[in-house]
């Protein structure tokens, strides 16, 4: 089996969004197929935050890895990525292996604003725009050391308006639900009808599967299986103070926004649905406890997870909270890896023992591999 690292190296040098390829060594196709969003969410009473001119959100292509021998398959499995990711380079070889391994191809869809979603200007340093706006932070929070080029333009739209974090998240949640239905109707070109569709999820890919598997929109998700990787916290105890993810005062305002602000609103905002009571009870632990824990006892054979031990951004203790102390222990593995990782860069690729890096990533992988297959 090829290395992790030179698996990385070769798939990040030959992918390219919107063009086509073929993996020879597994007999893989790398496809694109077109998505076009239509989520209302915000559009009245709160239109002018609602980013309409960003029409890379709404109109985008998504890679699948892709067995080559078929053309038509009954399974499917999503790939949800983390918060503030730029590229698809991380996840290459985690879809990759997931394909091989399952047969199954592996959808990879990029969450609202994210990858592709976005404006090349909101992660190109050279970008004016960006260098003004980091330099602006920067002077407003005393040289606050967590403000980054990575993060400032996540922080930045989150400082200015909380709510797109709903928003944003609650659009991802309609395009996944309408991802599903066109699939399972057999409206999609890779797949029959009525085809199984399962998640692996990562970060905050896994608070939106959380979200989704509890709402179960039109009961597209009743027996979907999720494989939580580094995620599955309850939102009060994730830590997203990061120079990759999010800085410190975007963060704060984020936390309070949410756990004091958000659903207590005098005049109503937000649409009350299955999709807006189960991001509510995914808050804080103490709100609909009962409820929420009841909901994942009953799925809890059909969710498997890894949480790393040195996680600081998704804790264990956040899991817990979460799913209930009983269903996550019966479902969810804490684990650790013997060289220094982070939430963000779980498998690094600058490392000098890089046997190590490949045994931590094939033992994760071949236990999603083994939940999915």
């Amino acid at each position: 089996m090829t290395s992790y690292l030179k698996q990385y190296k070769e798939l990040n040098q030959c992918f390219k969004q919107g063009i086509e390829s073929h993996l020879e060594k597994n007999n893989i196709d790398i496809c694109f197929f077109s998505f076009h969003s239509f989520s209302n969410e915000g559009k009245n009473k709160i239109s002018e935050y609602w980013d309409n001119n960003i029409t890379e959100n709404f109109s985008f292509e998504y890679p699948v890895f892709t067995p080559s021998e078929k053309k038509k398959f009954n399974e499917a499995i999503v790939l949800l990525h983390g918060l503030n990711e730029r590229s698809w380079n991380k996840y290459l070889p985690w879809a990759e292996y997931i394909c091989n391994h399952t047969r199954k191809p592996v959808i990879l869809f990029p969450l609202a604003f994210h990858i592709n979603r976005s404006p090349l200007s909101w992660s190109n340093p050279r970008s004016l725009s960006l260098s003004q706006l980091l330099n602006f932070r920067r002077e407003k929070f005393n040289g606050d050391r967590s403000i980054s080029y990575a993060n400032v333009a996540l922080s930045d739209r989150i400082s200015q308006f909380p709510e797109r974090f709903y928003l944003s998240g609650r659009q991802s949640w309609e395009d996944l639900t309408i991802l599903f239905e066109e699939i399972k109707t057999g409206h999609h070109t890779l797949f029959g009808e009525g085809a199984q569709i399962d998640i692996f999820s990562y970060s905050i890919g896994t608070f939106l599967s959380q979200v989704a598997l509890m709402a179960n929109d039109k009961d597209l998700f009743s027996d979907s299986r999720l494989f939580m990787f580094c995620g599955g916290s309850i939102f009060r105890s994730m830590f997203g103070i990061s120079r990759s993810i999010m800085d410190k005062p975007a963060f704060e305002k984020l936390q309070h926004y949410y756990i004091n602000v958000f659903g207590n609103e005098k005049a109503p905002i937000w649409k009350q649905d299955n999709g807006f009571n189960a991001f509510m009870r995914m808050i804080t632990p103490e709100r609909m406890k009962s409820k929420r824990e009841k909901l994942f006892s009953g799925l809890a054979k059909r969710i498997k997870g890894i949480v790393l031990a040195k996680d600081q951004v998704i804790p264990y203790k956040g899991v817990l909270e979460a799913l209930g102390r009983k269903t996550a222990e019966a479902t969810v593995q804490l684990i650790d890896f013997p060289f220094p990782y982070t939430h963000e860069n779980p498998f690094p690729i600058n490392t000098k023992d890089a046997s190590s890096v490949n045994r931590a990533f094939v033992n994760v992988f071949s236990q999603a591999v083994e939940f999915l297959i």
